[in-house]
């Protein structure tokens, strides 16, 4: 890291001691509820505890009485006293008594979470991506903006501390000129084989946990942590690690939507399996000036040393940009650069899944949303923001389900000419779950 490098992370970590301090400053006791106790509610519970001095966990909810009582223990061991206990998140809601409210559930109780979790009073912070439909996340930015919510999204690319200094150097030019842009998963996280379905496990209210969704047989792979084979609850790979890279995209080059979204791929190598997510995508936006493609694939190498990242190709060189570090290659001569991820040392046993250069990242994240509870700014991964990074994975999954390209229309927010496409920008909700309106 050159002396430059090294300004630009000191910034960073100086930003972060201005926060703790307002944060220290602030007399006020931030009493705090956890809907969805799994492995990443936790993660982002944790970041919460150890980074806001003054905040009560008082209430957490889950519909499996393992993960719930698991999580209170936890807590408990923590803070003076155990928090409350729920099995449905309106009864946590309902006395409306919580100034903060993390969301950790399966992508498709996000927006209904959420926007029940903000008209009781509370300010959110929710797991990635915003929604499954894309009109679930415009209600949940309607709600936000008439209420007056500071919701961060965890895409904590916008925190990573390689990833700022890598769009500050983009923005000093030395990419020069951008025509293309590829983001990238190759990751094995789906499961790629046939599983039987069987009965649920007695600690699971698995009626509940389908809420909203089609209904189908309980499968082992859908819990805990597996839900993302199976698109009635999730996004697949796209939504799940490719909204990072793409919102990481948007947030670099300082662009919205594309005007046109194209997918090609499916399941090619698992075929037979039980999972029914794509192991194979490819989807590429137009945004007229440059192109942006992103590929997963759940099988083989990459060409790149790291398994997750997203190269900006420009007529000055290339900047390749992992969850590793980042790298730049100049065309035609020049000096090559190279930043690594910043560390803050070993993982603790409670965060054995987190990999230790991504620590500073969720932290980070978390301070900064502690920092707009108090100046009620908007955060760093606004839910506007995130919702338009969601609307890129929601797009190029109906453009992969409908075997075409679609174009939209940024101001009207639909997809021009295609009512067939438009109607999947929702879905219908199974009963009695209402789809939020605004």
């Amino acid at each position: 890291m050159n002396r430059r490098d090294f300004l630009k992370t000191s910034a960073v970590s100086t930003g972060l001691a201005m926060a703790g301090n307002l944060l220290a400053a602030d007399k006020k006791t931030y009493r705090a509820g956890l809907i969805g106790t799994g492995w990443y509610g936790m993660v982002d519970l944790r970041h919460l505890m150890d980074n806001c001095p003054n905040v009560e966990v008082v209430a957490m909810c889950d519909v499996d009485s393992k993960n719930l009582n698991e999580a209170a223990d936890e807590v408990a061991g923590r803070q003076k006293d155990r928090p409350a206990l729920f099995h449905d998140f309106r009864d946590l809601l309902k006395p409306k008594n919580l100034d903060i409210v993390l969301i950790g559930t399966p992508d498709h109780w996000h927006a209904l979470t959420a926007i029940a979790a903000m008209e009781s009073g509370a300010d959110v912070y929710c797991e990635k991506p915003v929604s499954h439909t894309f009109l679930e996340g415009k209600a949940m930015v309607h709600t936000a903006r008439k209420l007056g919510r500071v919701v961060q999204i965890n895409t904590q690319r916008r925190s990573t501390p390689h990833f700022i200094s890598a769009r500050e150097f983009i923005k000093e030019g030395n990419l020069g000129r951008i025509g293309s842009i590829r983001a990238y998963c190759y990751y094995n996280m789906r499961a790629m084989g046939k599983v039987a379905d069987t009965q649920p496990p007695k600690t699971l209210d698995y009626d509940f946990w389908v809420g909203p969704a089609p209904y189908r047989p309980f499968n082992p792979l859908m819990h805990p942590r597996g839900w993302r084979n199976f698109m009635e609850f999730s996004n697949g790979i796209l939504g799940d690690m490719g909204v990072h890279m793409l919102d990481a995209m948007r947030w670099m080059m300082g662009v919205g939507y594309p005007k046109r979204i194209s997918s090609s791929g499916g399941i090619y190598v698992s075929k037979g399996g039980t999972a029914n997510t794509t192991d194979t995508q490819t989807v590429s936006f137009d945004y007229g000036d440059f192109d942006v493609v992103w590929e997963h694939r759940m099988y083989g190498r990459g060409d790149s040393k790291a398994g997750w990242g997203i190269n900006f190709y420009g007529n000055k060189g290339t900047l390749e940009v992992t969850i590793e570090d980042w790298n730049f290659y100049p065309w035609g001569g020049g000096q090559a650069r190279h930043v690594d991820a910043t560390t803050d040392g070993p993982s603790r046993p409670d965060e054995k899944y987190e990999h230790t250069n991504r620590k500073p990242a969720g932290r980070a994240h978390m301070k900064n949303f502690l920092k707009c509870l108090v100046t009620r700014e908007r955060p760093v991964a606004d839910v506007e923001g995130g919702h338009m990074s969601t609307a890129l994975c929601e797009l190029g999954n109906i453009s992969q389900q409908l075997g075409r390209s679609l174009t939209w229309d940024a101001d009207r927010e639909q997809i021009v000419g295609d009512e067939e496409a438009n109607r999947l920008l929702r879905r219908e909700y199974r009963k009695p779950w209402v789809y939020p309106s605004m």
